[in-house]
């Protein structure tokens, strides 16, 4: 026959562990860091539309919108993986 736990063990087990964090506050920072470029690089790539249907802007095609928008989402999303993989003791 199988052995049934006590609830007092088991409340035990979750309860320590139930106060400790996935990763340390260096991993939270860094990514929040990782966030805030990735949140820079969609704000950079809004706008240049236009206003009537019928007229085509260039503005959409602009170094901003093409080259370094997307390059800061990548770069942000590089931040939040090492955010991930740092290890939280160092």
């Amino acid at each position: 026959m199988a052995k049934e736990k006590k609830p007092d063990q088991m409340t035990n087990k979750t309860e320590n562990h139930s106060n400790e964090f996935l990763f340390g506050k260096r991993n939270y920072l860094i990514m929040l860091v990782g966030l805030i470029v990735i949140a820079l690089g969609f704000i950079l790539m809004a706008g240049g539309g236009s206003d009537d249907p019928t007229v085509f802007n260039e503005e959409i095609y602009n170094f901003r919108r093409i080259r370094l928008a997307p390059t800061l989402v990548l770069i942000g999303f590089a931040i939040e993986i090492y955010a991930i993989l740092a290890n939280p003791t160092k």
